[in-house]
């Protein structure tokens, strides 16, 4: 749709500031590697955030400037998390087969619980005392309670990551301690029985036989890329993955280590940062302020890194780790051992792209130490003395993470909810592209009802939009030449109405938004904006509007949201008008593929048949048979069975048109039958069709509109729901007027010299008033004055109610 050169402008993490000029090594081509997951785990809206704006980004780049990308992902599928996680798994099914009398598993399940809260949980134990399921509760919640009740573990601090993992880690040592109380030791104690089994057989498991890693890594790579199909995020161009890359991560090292920028020391290897930079390199160039950081490099080492010895320095990092007992190993000339975190990319990268790529991303906490990281071992790979530093990657892309409740959204935090949960019960693709396309892709976006609300509203918009634009379309092409409809056609560049100005504009400040780094929350104000002044002008101008802007307004909003990934079933060049429908198979007959409406025409011609009503018009309706128009439409080529089904839903609609003018012309009994088929054709025959019937004022005919069936159904059903409310709320009514008359007529029906005669008084008036109260004291001057009130009240309703009848 658009040239980037000379325009296009991105974020790039390289250089801090403004966007910057997008000019890729060879115009017109982009090669882009991705940062893949870590297949341990199912994936979840954190990910989703990452690889859906990447998507985008990707896809507006491909058909919106026109760009070839060649995009080249990684999965990661051995590493610490991976290995540890595989292991406990399989170490916990082997402690499942034991013949364990249940007194035994109870001591093993309380070792468990112990272990596990003297290290994630230490205050548990810091008294001294020794911790059990029954004395848990109360050192829980003298330990941890303000935290559980949503405060900080510091006076002045905010909760963060900190206080979402010591939550995380209080759900475990919960369900365990109900487990063992209860003797019902699995599952609910499993995760704290995972650490502390892998403590007692991680030196003696083996790893020879690596399926029990492999295992793990297919069965999750298959569950992510699905859950990428469910998001209609593109596959990747390449794909490539660790395990396959280990004699070639080999070499790679042991040429950083022979041009003097890494070290083996105690069978593992260590990149020299002392030395790279001696030569003129610069370090942690993505995140400077972070290079001492010790928690972010002990972060990027992993946990099976903690033992390695020899670094030269505190901040060197492992290129090549010794494989310790328990771990995966491959050889190496410096033994047995396995690739470290950051090289895989550096290798996988280099191999498919070369000596240096357009673009490298990932999502934002990557930055440092991984992909800062990433860059020193591949620019030491590729250093030549005299010639500078090299560049490896030329813009970083960094996508912002997703946070719930003040915390990053991660596995590690059990703080998640999965793709595969949210998109069954909470969200659509559409509407998870679009929270996040709402979103810049950059910056960091917090999980909130207001944000799934504009999310909603705009999709909303969006869709009204298409359902009115196609409608009016369809009503337009039904009238005859002579109606006076102005001729629609996208070719046609003589309209000077005010919408086809806007629409100019529109597209001009689209442009601009996504030359300015993608900036995609402008963009779909853009388009939210166009159609607000779309939807003024057919308002304002309903005798002749311009419907060929407002078609071309709504081709080109359809050719967005699919460059956008908004419709999963369309593909490029996106040429349609409204979100893509269902199509007739190459091998299906039109006729059978449109038989519901065919039959729905069948079913409603037949009813009002039945009518006996002595009407011309009605008459006409019925003999014209609309196979003729279908037929040249499939004769055309048309295979959208929307428009195939537009002739017999207009004899449907017409029909319905026509016997709701003879409503006032008919007997009541007449009348009531033609109501009742009306409002069946509408709410159900034609809303199990995904078909709703706009109808309009003055006589003019309803305007036919493709809804989703499920949304018209469940809009029928909310409207019945409303109407059984309606009329429970009546009958309730009802009945509390009956028991108010009733109560009103036994109150009246009280003779009021008999309503003060109870122990409260001693002695009365002739009228019934009090004049002694219980202990023969006078009745108080205060409380006789209300009495009196009370007596005269209740006089006047006995007259009224008792005196009349008698």
């Amino acid at each position: 749709m658009a040239d980037s050169r000379d325009s296009l402008r991105v974020y790039n993490s390289l250089k801090p500031g403004g966007p910057v000029s997008f000019d890729p090594k060879d115009p017109g081509k982009v090669t882009w590697y991705a940062c893949g997951p870590t297949v341990y785990d199912k994936s979840h809206l954190g990910h989703a955030r990452n690889y859906v704006s990447t998507d985008i980004i990707r896809r507006i780049m491909m058909h919106y400037f026109n760009l070839d990308v060649n995009f080249v992902m990684n999965i990661t599928d051995i590493d610490d998390k991976i290995i540890i996680r595989a292991r406990r798994r399989r170490l916990l099914e082997l402690e499942k087969r034991k013949a364990h009398s249940k007194e035994k598993l109870q001591e093993l399940a309380l070792d468990a619980f112990r272990a596990y809260a003297k290290s994630s949980l230490p205050a548990l134990v810091d008294d001294g005392s020794e911790l059990d399921p029954s004395n848990y509760e109360t050192k829980r919640d003298v330990a941890y309670g303000k935290v559980l009740a949503g405060g900080a573990l510091t006076e002045d601090g905010k909760p963060g990551e900190a206080e979402a993992k010591i939550r995380m880690h209080i759900s475990n040592m919960d369900a365990a301690a109900k487990a063992i109380k209860d003797g019902q030791i699995f599952p609910g104690a499993e995760e704290v029985l995972l650490p502390y089994l892998d403590s007692l057989y991680k030196e003696t498991f083996d790893t020879t036989d690596q399926s029990v890693f492999t295992e793990l890594t297919q069965t999750m790579e298959d569950l992510f890329f699905a859950d990428m199909k469910a998001l209609n995020v593109l596959p990747p161009d390449v794909i490539t993955r660790v395990t396959a890359f280990v004699p070639q991560i080999a070499k790679f090292v042991e040429r950083i280590v022979d041009k003097g920028f890494a070290y083996e020391a105690e069978g593992s290897v260590y990149f020299d940062i002392a030395a790279f930079e001696k030569a003129g390199n610069r370090y942690a160039r993505l995140r400077p302020e972070s290079r001492n950081d010790k928690s972010l490099q002990e972060e990027g080492e992993g946990s099976l890194s903690k033992n390695l010895g020899g670094k030269r320095s505190p901040s060197d990092f492992a290129l090549w780790k010794k494989s310790k007992a328990g771990e995966p190993f491959w050889p190496s000339p410096w033994g047995n051992g396995r690739p470290g975190w950051h090289i895989e990319c550096s290798v996988m990268a280099s191999e498919i792209l070369g000596s240096s790529m357009d673009v490298h991303s990932g999502g934002i906490d990557l930055a440092f130490p991984h992909h800062d990281n990433e860059l020193a071992q591949s620019e030491a790979y590729f250093f030549e003395p005299d010639k500078g530093e090299h560049t490896w990657v030329r813009y970083f892309l960094h996508m912002g993470h997703l946070s719930i409740a003040g915390s990053k959204m991660s596995k590690s935090l059990k703080n998640f909810e999965t793709i595969e949960d949210a998109l069954a019960t909470t969200y659509t693709s559409r509407s998870l592209r679009t929270v996040f396309l709402l979103g810049k892709w950059h910056d960091g976006v917090e999980i909130s009802p207001e944000m799934r609300s504009h999310a909603d509203s705009w999709e909303a918009t969006v869709n009204n939009f298409f359902t009115n634009t196609k409608s009016l379309l369809a009503e337009a092409a039904a009238k005859p030449a002579s109606s006076g409809v102005a001729a629609l056609s996208l070719n046609d560049q003589t309209s000077k109405s005010d919408i086809a100005t806007q629409f100019e504009q529109a597209k001009k400040d689209f442009h601009a938004a996504l030359c300015n780094s993608f900036d995609t929350p402008q963009a779909m104000q853009v388009i939210a904006g166009i159609i607000k002044d779309a939807n003024i002008h057919l308002k304002t101008s309903k005798d002749q509007p311009d419907l060929a802007t407002i078609e071309a307004i709504a081709r080109w909003i359809t050719k967005i949201v699919g460059i956008f990934g908004l419709d999963e079933n369309a593909a490029p060049p996106y040429d349609g008008l409204g979100w893509a429908s269902a199509k007739v198979a190459a091998d299906q007959d039109p006729a059978v593929a449109i038989k519901p409406y065919t039959s729905v025409l069948e079913s409603v011609s037949a009813a009002v048949q039945e009518l006996q009503l002595n009407s011309d018009s009605i008459k006409v309706l019925l003999e014209k048979v609309p196979d003729a128009e279908f037929q040249a439409l499939v004769d055309g080529g048309v295979r959208d069975i929307e428009q195939l089904a537009l002739p017999y839903l207009r004899s449907v609609s017409s029909l319905r048109d026509e016997l709701r003018k003879l409503v006032g012309t008919v007997t009541p009994e007449v009348k009531k039958s033609i109501l009742a088929l009306t409002d069946r054709i509408r709410d159900v025959d034609l809303t199990n069709l995904g078909v709703y019937l706009d109808d309009r004022p003055d006589g003019q005919p309803s305007l036919i509109k493709f809804v989703p069936a499920a949304e018209l159904i469940a809009a029928r059903e909310e409207k019945a729901a409303r109407e059984r409310e309606r009329i429970r709320q009546k009958e309730e009514a009802r009945i509390a007027r009956e028991k108010a008359e009733q109560e009103k007529l036994a109150k009246a029906r009280v003779n009021p010299k008999d309503m003060f005669k109870d122990d409260r008084f001693s002695a009365w008036d002739d009228n019934g008033l009090p004049t002694k109260m219980k202990d023969g004291s006078d009745v108080p001057k205060s409380q006789l004055k209300k009495l009196q009130k009370e007596h005269q009240k209740q006089t006047k309703l006995y007259q009224e109610v008792v005196g009349k009848g008698s």
